[in-house]
């Protein structure tokens, strides 16, 4: 289907969005009116842009508080309807959104409504134009996409038809099933946007938290998919209205756009993800000492990681415990998480559905026997691998290796990634699209500055956990990556790295196990000595503890018993003022 965004959607001047929107494969573009107000240019330069970039313009909006007035405020929105026409002639357009009316001086009569709206689409055929009504979910008195839809019938003009909109349709939790009544010759134009759910004013969700489809918890699909069943030809059509967006680079947003959409249709066609990872091959952390001499290798040693093997073309190196891969690269700089390596299905079809979700495949030098190994890049600039198990044959033995690999840790249970605040949304949306993450959990945890934004993801059956934190808390910068490791007893962990190096273990406040023993009938005492957190739900139960961060490197260590599916979320504020307290 044809793509299209409106220009509201995006930051920038009205030049820059258009060049973004072409650049990100879009077809066409509404053309929010202030957008054209505040440009320099004459309408008739960005009609001949817009078609010199490939771009149709399939809509002018929007054109408020028309309907349903005294017929003196008739004659003045009729005279602002002429002036909008001719701006539209020179900019090439030929439908129109006329939004239901918010006006206090509207009148509650159906009739009148729809004399007048008739009149105004006999106005816009001399003009070759069509008029879109749209339900806004506040309008005065037209709140409802059926009402809008029964005053275009009752006002019966060719040039008159109505505009469905996602997000006034399913903030009012209206049912989406109506619009298969509606012909679908008559529905002149298709807007979507998705939302958070939120216990707030419509107006102000409306205008400061929509999102792309796929990054909230509208079923815009459903509601798209009764559109199509009307009969629907026209463009899919984003219109977001969101704080963060308007502060992101004009492109990335636009790109992020057209991935939803893609996404979309693959949902509405149901299109599987071909290759949904099923577990980590490696996490990757930069390491400005080599061969294991920085802080970072004393830390995995001390956990019982042991060094197995050397990459031959790279300052790469593997260490090795139970079927946790970590890999340290001594390429400078703070030690941080830089990479995460996927097992996949099928390496080669992951890579093509991220590819078609707008993620090429990063340039990587590669040796002539070295095993193909791509990469994409996540919206923070985290490289995301997709692997089979032919990686490991690039590593040397480092020599022999001490003991066997097999001990407390079993593998990679989670990773934690921060991203910067206009990058979050991108984020959620790039795990969920391109690596068919479900989303589970999405919090917002107290922190002693702020409130931090977190939302974890899985692959079926937590084969693949990942979460994405908030990168920053009122002022403060939270630069801190985590891997989580499973492990069977974490207490055992525990009880060695206190007697071998307590030093690594982030301190818990006594306050902490004081409120525990309140909360919970049975807690093992020695966890208040150990330093390890508790957290149970009606399905199991979770015991973990943190290291000190190492640059912006912690790790946790996890137990999950039963069928504990969280990630300790109501610990996380203990973490957090703990690290902000400073070294320790």
């Amino acid at each position: 289907m044809r793509k299209s965004i409106a220009t509201v959607s995006v930051s920038g001047t009205l030049t820059e969005k258009l060049d973004a929107i072409a650049a990100a494969g879009f077809d066409g573009v509404e053309i929010f009116e202030n957008d054209l107000l505040v440009c320099p240019l004459p309408p008739e330069e960005i009609r001949a842009r817009a078609a010199g970039l490939g771009l149709s313009i399939d809509l002018y909006q929007p054109f408020r508080d028309f309907e349903a007035v005294p017929a003196d405020l008739l004659a003045r929105n009729l005279r602002r309807a002429e002036h909008k026409f001719r701006t539209m002639e020179r900019l090439g357009a030929d439908l129109l959104l006329v939004c239901s009316n918010v006006s206090p001086e509207a009148i509650g009569d159906d009739e009148l409504a729809a004399s007048q709206l008739r009149l105004l689409a006999e106005r816009a055929a001399e003009h070759g134009i069509r008029i879109a009504y749209e339900a806004l979910a506040w309008g005065r008195h037209v709140n409802e996409y059926l009402h809008a839809w029964r005053l275009a019938r009752m006002a019966d003009h060719p040039n008159l038809g109505t505009c469905l909109d996602s997000f006034h349709i399913l903030s009012r939790g209206s049912d989406p099933i109506g619009i298969e009544a509606i012909p679908g010759e008559k529905i002149f134009f298709l807007q979507l946007a998705d939302a958070p759910l939120l216990a707030m004013d419509v107006l102000q969700w409306s205008r400061h938290y929509r999102c792309f489809p796929g990054q909230g918890n509208f079923d815009v699909a459903g509601l798209v998919r009764h559109v199509l069943d009307a009969g629907y030809t026209g463009p899919l059509s984003l219109e977001v209205f969101n704080d963060h967006f308007r502060q992101a680079g004009t492109a990335r947003t636009a790109r992020d756009g057209m991935r939803s959409l893609i996404a979309l249709e693959d949902t509405l066609y149901g299109a599987a993800h071909p290759a949904v990872p099923t577990g980590f091959a490696f996490a990757e952390l930069a390491d400005p000492e080599p061969e294991g001499a920085g802080a970072l290798g004393g830390v995995l040693a001390a956990l019982g990681f042991q060094r197995t093997g050397t990459h031959p073309t790279k300052p790469v190196e593997l260490w090795e415990q139970g079927g946790a891969r970590l890999l340290l690269n001594a390429t400078g700089g703070d030690p941080a998480l830089v990479a995460i390596g996927l097992d996949s299905p099928d390496p080669g079809a992951a890579v093509k559905h991220a590819e078609s979700l707008l993620s090429p495949v990063l340039p990587r030098e590669r040796a002539p026997r070295e095993a193909r190994l791509d990469a994409v890049a996540a919206p923070d600039g985290t490289e995301i691998f997709f692997c089979d198990t032919a990686w490991l044959d690039d590593f040397r033995p480092s020599g022999p290796v001490p003991g066997p690999l097999s001990g407390e840790i079993t593998r990679i249970d989670h990773v934690a990634l921060t991203q910067p605040f206009h990058y979050f949304d991108e984020a959620e949306l790039f795990y969920r699209t391109v690596l068919g993450l479900r989303p589970q959990e999405s919090l917002e945890l107290p922190d002693p500055y702020g409130l931090l934004r977190s939302k974890a993801m899985s692959a079926a059956e937590g084969a693949v956990r990942m979460v994405i934190n908030l990168a920053q808390v009122g002022a403060r910068d939270l630069p801190w990556q985590h891997v989580a490791l499973a492990c069977d007893d974490v207490v055992a962990v525990a009880r060695r790295l206190r007697a071998g190096h307590p030093e690594l273990l982030l301190p818990i406040p006594a306050n902490y196990y004081d409120d525990l023993e309140a909360r919970h009938d049975s807690v093992d005492p020695e966890l208040r000595e150990l330093g390890v957190l508790y957290d149970r739900d009606a399905h199991g139960e979770f015991l973990h503890l943190y290291t000190v961060t190492v640059g912006r490197v912690f790790f946790e260590l996890v137990q999950r018993t039963g069928g504990y599916q969280g990630y300790g979320a109501g610990n996380a504020p203990i973490r957090l003022s703990v690290q902000h307290a400073g070294p320790h």
